[in-house]
């Protein structure tokens, strides 16, 4: 149960610097009255505000703080819940919210709307529709229970049977609903690539088995040719070879050649010089009778004699070098034949080297292919490998249909627990057991405000009222008078059940000019008769006819406005 002690604000809407403290728990039964505009119903919102953030009547947040002062605007409360004691702060300018148990500051690590939350939730265990159902009775921005929407209504209800930890549930089943089918879209996509992955595994592993007996096969096939190839490489050189050594023995007389051509060559020169020194002789002699050293005349016979003899050297000379440009032509030709031998030897023997390095290369080839055909023959850890793999994507495979089957089974759970926690299923069935209390204890604070007619509220949480004659009626056919007592007799209603599952138990109750609406005398009367009836209430009402109601309280709290501040008089 809660139990409120007091609430001061200051600089809240007409309030001024100044604390106004108002003792929550100081009568069973208190007056609060006043002018209009005095600050009668300040107490509504600050109370509002204080818990949930926002006023009870429609003024916006900005509007709350005082437009003189225009700062330092704060409402505290203090309460009790169970054996802890409470101390809620919040403020506008600087904005402020705090809660205190036991005097110690309650962790605000987390965001405004957790810290909230975790009020509403775990200390209050109230919303702000529950509140102003259960405490607060007004005629200013109050929506009737009748009036709401069968949503809220069922909120209402509840919070109050104290079973809204079913929609709590069922939240949690949508959401985790929502996590299953995704996981299951996501894990039959993973079941997809899983059964490709073992697919193209086990193509790859059939593949390579037959790969490698085919490579098997091609390797030998290969080191089969090649050797073919290399003998007859090898065939080859031994024809190219005896060619070499048959024309080598063609070559062996080169340097005899040579030497005769050098020699040919030596005596064709000495003869030459031989003959060039004749024929100058005979042109001297012809062309000079007289001796260019001694001047003598040289005999005719004399001349005649060493002409006749130069032209027959001449002559010897010129047969000489005949004989020799013919032997010159025929070593020349030889030595010819033997350069022409030489580089076909040349050739042949490059034909060689190109052999035995082809031999070379294709000894080396057959090394690899063997060496291949080696490690294919004896590759059985790679192939065990392949075949672990494969049985590894295997086994991924089989697990994860194994964890589809247990997501499916989780739906399936999900599902029929999501079934339970509607509004059709489990809550229905509690409400069901406690609608006929909340009925009759609607009918008897009816019955109390003389106004006798049978109001029932369905598990959809629809009225039907029915008068004694049996003729139906709705909410919206009786007069503003009898609407007021239903409103009653349900505010009472909620606060009987609140009590009796001590859910939503509260020692206040707030009534704001309930006496000056649409009751008349005798239904003030009834009201003040159930007033006094409630154990453990601290009731406060607010009106206008304080002369008239002032001596039906034990406590009288009036408001009064001075230089535009409200204030309490003393």
């Amino acid at each position: 149960m809660i139990i409120f002690r007091k609430i001061k604000w200051k600089n809240f809407l007409s309030t001024g610097n100044h604390f106004t403290e108002i003792q929550l728990d100081n009568a069973s039964n208190t007056l609060v009255v006043g002018s209009n505009g005095a600050g009668k119903s300040t107490v509504l919102d600050a109370l509002c505000f204080v818990l949930f953030g926002k006023p009870f009547r429609s003024v916006n947040k900005p509007q709350l703080m005082n437009s003189i002062n225009n700062k330092d605007c704060v409402v505290e409360i203090e309460f009790n819940v169970g054996n802890k004691s409470f101390r809620i702060v919040r403020g506008i300018k600087p904005n402020l919210f705090e809660i205190y148990q036991d005097g110690t500051l309650l962790n605000q690590d987390a965001a405004s709307r957790d810290y909230q939350e975790h009020l509403e939730k775990f200390i209050l265990k109230l919303n702000y529709k529950s509140f102003t159902q259960i405490v607060i009775l007004g005629s200013a921005s109050f929506t009737p229970f009748m009036q709401l929407s069968a949503a809220d209504r069922r909120a209402i209800i509840e919070e109050l049977l104290d079973i809204q930890i079913f929609s709590a549930m069922n939240n949690i089943i949508k959401e985790k609903l929502t996590i299953n089918k995704d996981s299951i879209a996501t894990k039959k996509h993973e079941i997809d690539l899983a059964q490709q992955k073992y697919d193209l595994q086990k193509l790859h592993t059939d593949e390579v088995d037959q790969n490698n007996a085919e490579k098997a096969i091609q390797y030998d096939e290969a080191i089969q040719l090649t050797y073919g190839e290399i003998q007859e490489i090898h065939a080859n050189t031994a024809t190219t070879t005896s060619k070499i050594e048959e024309s080598l023995q063609l070559v062996i007389n080169k340097s005899q050649v040579e030497t005769k051509l050098k020699t040919i060559t030596k005596i064709e020169s000495q003869i030459e010089a031989n003959l060039s020194k004749y024929r100058k002789d005979i042109s001297f002699f012809q062309q000079n009778d007289n001796c260019p050293t001694c001047r003598q005349e040289i005999a005719l016979g004399f001349k005649e004699t060493e002409i006749a003899n130069n032209n027959l050297k001449v002559t010897e000379c010129e047969h000489g070098l005949r004989e020799l440009e013919k032997k010159l032509t025929e070593e020349q030709n030889k030595l010819n034949i033997i350069s022409e031998i030489q580089k076909e030897i040349q050739k042949l023997q490059i034909l060689v080297a190109t052999n035995n390095t082809a031999v070379i290369e294709k000894q080396k080839y057959i090394k690899t292919v063997e060496k291949q055909l080696e490690e294919l023959n004896s590759n059985k850890e790679s192939t065990a490998k392949e075949q672990q793999h494969l049985q590894e994507l295997l086994d991924c495979l089989l697990k994860q249909q194994e964890d589809l089957r247990t997501l499916i089974e989780e739906k399936t759970y999900y599902d029929a627990a999501s079934g339970l926690l509607k509004d059709t299923g489990i809550k229905t069935k509690i409400v069901k057991q406690y609608l006929p209390i909340i009925n009759k204890l609607v009918n008897k604070y009816l019955a109390s405000f003389d106004f006798f007619v049978n109001f029932n509220l369905d598990e959809s949480f629809r009225e039907t009222i029915k008068s004694r004659h049996r003729d139906e009626f709705t909410y919206a056919s009786f007069s503003e008078g009898e609407k007021q007592k239903i409103d009653l007799a349900l505010l009472f209603s909620w606060r009987a059940v609140a009590k009796l599952k001590n859910s939503a138990n509260t020692n206040l109750l707030i009534l704001d000019e309930v006496f000056d609406s649409s009751l008349d005398a005798n239904g003030t009367e009834y009201l003040m008769m159930i007033l006094h009836m409630l154990e453990g209430a601290n009731v406060f009402v607010i009106s206008h006819k304080g002369d008239v109601l002032q001596d039906k309280f034990r406590n009288l709290i009036r408001f009064e406005k001075v230089k535009n501040f409200s204030r309490i008089v003393k």
